[in-house]
């Protein structure tokens, strides 16, 4: 049964690799290599994209998402620091209030209905496929996915406010990467994958997300709030575990025989866990091993100039010392002539 299984996908795989060469040859000749793409999208919408996706706008074609990606780009990179070069710095307490306080709710929201739909009710940690039926409980998993891939694009806001506040040191390389990537990975999710086990990521990061805008609108609200917000370091190290849970489960699905979830899709999904865990692990240990490191440096330049001060008055009092003894001397002298 596992060499039939075996076979079988070589075969596919070797039949798809025949398409994909016969397609080129086609488009080579006349140098329409945009046409070839276009070709190669259609092929695979054909063979996996989900049907029910194509009442939703954005979803005909990637290359809007693509588009929206490289608008942020531009104006993250490029427009917005030229826009802001001669200006002072926008303050935003009650846009950035109102924005995280929606954020939060919409996370809330979001993670609500995974369990609704699915996670709390029927789904199955150890291996979940997608449910393409019609049935009420896979449509609602479809939309909310759509409302999720939605969700990412309103984050492009959380750049916006960086470069608006000369935030330029929050601009981080993990931020521009994790705000870039995303929409296009939603894109996929709702497009082809709108249900089982891509959903387990989406769960967790709602949650975080609950916790991580809540943090953000408290410290919008302004510095008397400043003595609530200790716990930023432990926002790091959740969303560190958000993605050890999700290189689990993936794992666990990849390698079992027995779960028919994607092989193809549980990889690209453990690459992208284990990339984002590298990052984050990276700018935790930058962001808060290094600041303990720079504590302990100024303790220690503290605690010179209270050294050389004692240094100083130890030196000062051996002169004064030192001098009295001449003096004495020098009357015992003049006594005895």
């Amino acid at each position: 049964m596992n060499y039939h299984n075996s076979s079988s996908r070589f075969d596919m795989v070797v039949e798809i690799a025949n398409i994909a060469l016969d397609e080129f040859k086609t488009h080579h000749i006349s140098r329409n290599y945009t046409g070839l793409l276009q070709r190669y999208y259609q092929l695979v919408e054909e063979d996996y994209g989900d049907p029910r996706a194509q009442r939703f706008p954005l979803m005909d074609h990637p290359m809007y998402t693509f588009g929206l990606v490289l608008i942020y780009l531009s104006w993250v990179l490029v427009v917005g620091p030229m826009f802001m070069r001669d200006r002072k710095p926008f303050q935003l307490r009650r846009t950035l209030v109102i924005y995280n306080a929606f954020q939060v709710a919409l996370s809330g929201y979001m993670f609500y209905e995974h369990l609704m739909a699915g996670w709390l009710n029927y789904y199955n940690l150890k291996c979940q496929p997608v449910d393409y039926s019609d049935g009420p409980m896979s449509k609602r998993m479809l939309n909310l996915c759509y409302i999720y891939y939605l969700s990412k694009l309103t984050e492009f806001a959380d750049t916006v406010f960086f470069v608006l506040r000369k935030k330029s040191s929050q601009i981080t390389w993990l931020h521009v990467y994790h705000h870039s990537l995303t929409p296009l990975e939603t894109w996929v999710l709702v497009k082809f994958l709108a249900g089982g086990n891509a959903t387990f990521p989406n769960l967790l990061n709602n949650f975080v997300h609950v916790c991580m805008y809540f943090y953000y609108m408290m410290a919008a609200m302004g510095p008397e709030y400043a003595k609530f917000l200790w716990w930023k370091k432990y926002m790091t190290e959740l969303q560190i575990a958000q993605f050890v849970l999700c290189i689990v489960h993936t794992t666990r699905a990849l390698f079992s025989n027995q779960c028919q979830f994607s092989k193809f899709i549980s990889a690209l999904l453990l690459l992208n866990a284990s990339i984002f865990f590298c990052l984050f692990m990276n700018f935790y240990m930058q962001s808060y091993k290094k600041s303990k490191a720079q504590q302990l440096q100024q303790q220690q330049q503290q605690q010179l100039p209270a050294a050389g001060d004692a240094k100083t008055k130890a030196d000062s009092n051996n002169n004064c010392t030192s001098a009295e003894l001449l003096a004495d001397a020098v009357t015992q002298k003049l006594k005895v002539n």
